[in-house]
């Protein structure tokens, strides 16, 4: 059985610090590209940020570069989110999921998705 488990949303003041954790067990981990999808109320749901776990790149959407970085340890089948200087445009339920490299999809990142987890809510006041 396939498993996306995230963790580690929460409630913290603009310029604050969180982790995100992806979980991941069924599939072959280190053939999957991890993401990082966000959705608020009433929009569309956007990528966030990927890594592709056969060479390791990397990918951001624009508005978080510098501020977000995402990670893999193949050891624990569990990939990260690193946000640093949040902003309260970034609340939103954080989802990960897990597909195959594909050149940049609607979504706004170069996966298509096969999986999804559950999502973790991060909220950042001001």
């Amino acid at each position: 059985e396939v498993r996306l488990v995230e963790s580690g949303g929460g409630l913290v003041q603009a310029g604050g610090s969180l982790r995100l954790s992806c979980a991941a067990s069924g599939f072959t981990f280190d053939d999957y590209t991890i993401a990082w999808f966000r959705q608020s109320p009433g929009k569309v749901r956007e990528g966030v940020s990927s890594i592709n776990n056969r060479d390791g790149s990397t990918y951001y959407r624009e508005s978080v570069k510098g501020r977000f970085t995402i990670s893999s340890d193949n050891a624990k089948n569990t990939v990260y989110l690193q946000m640093n200087s949040l902003k309260p445009e970034d609340t939103a339920v954080y989802y990960c999921a897990a597909g195959v490299e594909a050149p940049i999809q609607s979504g706004g990142l170069p996966m298509v998705s096969d999986y999804w987890g559950q999502g973790t809510q991060v909220v950042v006041s001001s």
